[in-house]
């Protein structure tokens, strides 16, 4: 017996993407007392992210590191810089660069 995939009911994504947003609000509330706690934030949003298929908003999505998973404070486990074109995330958890383009996001304005 095949098991059809459905999709998901649009008032869930909305849900789930309200969740998400809630969760990254108490990430940076709690950075402060206890990162790991902020760190498990960020891994349940991107869990309910990919349950319900919806995409991480733009400004969510360069909040936490895409190797390590850690949510990015700038100044405090984050270093940002502007080079050739691109903005870049450096953490300083796991040491690791994520390059952002944005040349795109100048021309269109």
């Amino acid at each position: 017996m095949k098991l059809k995939h459905q999709k998901k009911p649009k008032k869930l994504k909305e849900l789930a993407l309200e969740r998400i947003r809630i969760l990254f609000d108490r990430a940076e509330e709690e950075f402060k007392e206890d990162a790991k706690l902020s760190n498990r934030y960020v891994s349940l949003a991107r869990k309910i992210a990919m349950k319900y298929k919806v995409k991480m908003p733009r400004e969510l999505k360069r909040s936490y590191c895409k190797h390590c998973l850690s949510y990015l404070k700038p100044g405090a486990n984050c270093r940002v810089r502007v080079q050739r074109g691109k903005v870049i995330y450096y953490c300083l958890n796991c040491k690791k660069f994520m390059r952002i383009p944005y040349t795109r996001e100048k021309k269109s304005k």
